[in-house]
């Protein structure tokens, strides 16, 4: 057994997909190779992946897989056997169909239930290397996850395939031998190229288990994606370091410097002091999108003049002029931000408000001008309910998304609400206010951080009610997996707002004030029942991905409470209530408790009346539950919901001994009215919590 190593030399790969596809080819290939029986449990495999070539090494890999015995059903006996018991031509066709040459007498029968059945046993021939390769790199490169295809013609001039870049080499090795596979019109060999600009050109591979080595030694090229990456890192950081400032390093962004060099150099560059008065969101950008720089930070925690560039060229002049070239480019670039912000700080935000009537939302909903009018009435109703200055609230909404019409927005959509925030405090508008324009946007997404102020998060809630409540209103709920307009990300986004900030308003609350906004406009429906059933899905996901098991959710959950705020501290309180020994007991109980009352739905109860409890086993139960009644009463008014179940367990046994003693459907009335009285009292105390019969297993 040897290595099997392949690798197709391309153009340079688009660097935002290069990791995913070089992982992909390189398990599309052991996957493929792995199915045909081609390897061993001692193999292992690594991919390779560079701005101009992705691989996978693969060790262990059998020169033939083994011969495999096999059996193939032919066609019922009556089918392919006469009455003498030869062949038909039924029989002959089929094994000639499947390339079988055998006797009649070496077929087996076997009884399939239903018929009788002529089975052949066969031995299946192993395949070889060469063979199983060339299937597995058709089945690799069939599922590579490409974003674009490319159309390219081979050296023919007639000939046009297709694949993200064109591909120049084809190495292919099996221990030091050449694997005679072909791909895009190329018969694999074992010389490939080096770095485009720092090495001789072409390279012949030894064998496979030298190419890493070789490509590191020769081609000055590090073709392992994760080692050249961890190297990269500690360039930057050693830059950084040197230079006094810390690095400002999205971890995207290191992603893609690394899959655009393929041996990293990295050089300190600067820029003019003075554009550091622009916001420092708009610096940092325009250098990352638009150049891949790494800006730092001083020690203070401000943002420097200078930032690092990551370069695939050792110059000889210590980088000298990579290090110039590149402040003369940002130079420029920086200088163009300075400018948007400039203009911009010469007209207000609020100027800018009437040009949202030109600035299209939805063709069912209006401009964003029409819409920034219903988030302003949703804000400050919200506002009032949770306690933040309705008035700053209005003012805030009516700014939000003024920002959209600005040359700095214009240019980086990324910037929205940041920029708003600046320019509304250049404005002069309150603090709550400016922090509110910015902040409205959170979350953005899952884990990101909430809304600081009261003003912020009354803003937040609104823009995302609107958005939820107009889309519902129109029928444009998420479908499976298509949610074009985010509203699972809204919802969520309304419900830590509502749980992490212990909120007291309720959601139905909440819906109903959307609604009432949402509906005045043409075409828009009433889809609060919708909308709400979307926000109980949304809090059950978000429920189970805290930990809580699906019964727990569930239980908590079916009590339609919408004052969310309290809902992880109910599915605390069951968790921990499902640890005692009185849990299940209870639960099954309770289950039982409940398809009893359900039969007697229309059975009007009053109060329990103790001289028409007869039984020792129901007397029991009406004074221990009312002896423990108002201490659970306690402890749920003060939202000590673990307490409050608590209390419940010294109910088992009167509840397990009234169900053993007691006849509940008495044919005596008053008995039978007075017992199903005492189980609706028991039944009321036992899920003010939750639904403690969805816990019963």
């Amino acid at each position: 057994m040897k290595s099997l190593f392949v690798e197709l030399q391309t153009e340079e790969l688009p660097p935002k997909a290069l990791k995913k596809l070089s992982e992909a080819f390189a398990a599309g290939v052991h996957k493929s190779l792995a199915a045909q029986s081609m390897l061993t449990e001692a193999s292992t495999v690594k991919a390779y992946g560079a701005p101009r070539r992705m691989g996978v090494l693969i060790t262990e890999v059998l020169e033939k897989s083994p011969d495999k015995e096999f059996e193939q059903r032919l066609v019922p006996v009556r089918v392919g056997l006469d009455a003498e018991g030869k062949p038909t031509a039924a029989l002959t066709k089929k094994m000639a169909a499947l390339g079988i040459t055998a006797d009649v007498s070496e077929l087996k029968r076997v009884n399939d239930g239903k018929n009788e059945q002529l089975v052949y046993t066969g031995i299946r021939a192993g395949v070889a290397v060469k063979d199983a390769l060339q299937k597995a790199l058709e089945d690799a490169v069939k599922a590579l996850p490409i974003p674009k295809v490319m159309n390219y013609q081979l050296a023919d001039g007639v000939t046009t395939v297709q694949f993200v870049r064109p591909v120049k080499h084809l190495v292919a090795l099996y221990g030091e031998d050449i694997v005679d596979v072909e791909m895009f019109g190329l018969k694999a060999g074992r010389t490939t190229m080096g770095h485009r600009f720092e090495s001789a050109g072409e390279i012949d591979i030894a064998s496979a288990d030298t190419y890493e080595e070789t490509m590191r030694e020769k081609g000055h090229v590090m073709a392992d994606y994760a080692a050249r990456r961890e190297m990269l890192v500690k360039l930057l950081h050693e830059a950084a370091e040197k230079a006094g400032g810390t690095l400002i390093a999205p971890e995207d962004l290191i992603d893609e410097a690394n899959s655009l060099t393929e041996w990293p150099v990295v050089y300190v560059s600067e820029f003019e002091e003075k554009f550091l008065a622009v916001p420092e969101e708009c610096l940092i950008l325009t250098m990352q999108t638009n150049q891949k720089y790494f800006p730092m930070r001083d020690a203070q925690g401000k943002l420097m003049n200078r930032f690092c560039l990551v370069s695939h060229i050792h110059a000889t002049d210590g980088g000298k002029e990579i290090v110039a070239g590149n402040a003369r480019v940002v130079r420029a670039r920086l200088a163009d931000a300075e400018f948007f912000y400039k203009q911009d700080c010469q007209t207000t935000l609020e100027s800018r408000v009437p040009g949202l009537s030109h600035v299209v939302y939805h063709n069912k909903l209006g401009s964003q001008g029409e819409r920034m009018l219903r988030v302003k009435a949703i804000a400050r109703a919200v506002a009032e309910k949770i306690g933040a200055d309705p008035v700053k609230a209005e003012r805030a909404a009516e700014l939000a998304k003024a920002d959209l019409r600005t040359l700095m927005v214009g240019e980086f959509p990324e910037l929205q609400g940041i920029m708003g925030e600046y320019y509304a405090r250049h404005d002069g508008e309150a603090e709550e206010v400016a922090q509110a324009v910015s902040q409205h946007y959170l979350p953005r997404f899952a884990g990101d951080v909430l809304p600081d102020g009261p003003v912020a998060t009354a803003l937040a809630i609104a823009d995302k009610l609107e958005t939820l409540a107009g889309m519902f209103g129109i029928g444009q709920m998420p479908t499976g997996d298509k949610d074009p307009f985010a509203l699972r990300r809204h919802a969520l986004g309304v419900l830590r707002m509502l749980i992490e900030k212990n909120l007291t308003v309720k959601l139905d609350e909440l819906v109903a004030i959307a609604f009432a906004v949402e509906t005045k406009v043409e075409g828009v429906t009433d889809a609060s029942e919708a909308l709400t059933h979307f926000f109980f899905d949304r809090l059950r996901v978000m429920m189970r991905e805290a930990g809580y098991t699906a019964q727990e959710v569930d239980a908590v959950l079916a009590k339609h409470d919408t004052d969310l705020a309290q809902t992880p501290k109910k599915l605390a309180a069951v968790h921990k209530f499902m640890q005692l020994p009185e849990s299940a007991s209870l639960a099954a109980a309770n289950k039982r408790i409940a398809n009893i009352l359900k039969k007697s739905a229309d059975v009007q109860t009053g109060e329990v009346d103790k001289e028409l409890l007869v039984e020792e086993a129901e007397k029991r139960l009406h004074d221990v539950l009312g002896d423990h009644e108002p201490i659970a009463k306690l402890f749920y008014e003060k939202g000590e919901y673990e307490g409050m179940l608590a209390t419940l367990t010294p109910l088992k046994d009167p509840v397990d001994a009234f169900f053993a003693d007691v006849m509940v459907n008495s044919e005596d009335e008053k008995l039978r009215l007075n017992r199903l009285a005492l189980l609706k009292r028991l039944y009321s105390l036992m899920n003010r919590v939750a639904e403690l019969s969805r816990l019963a297993i």
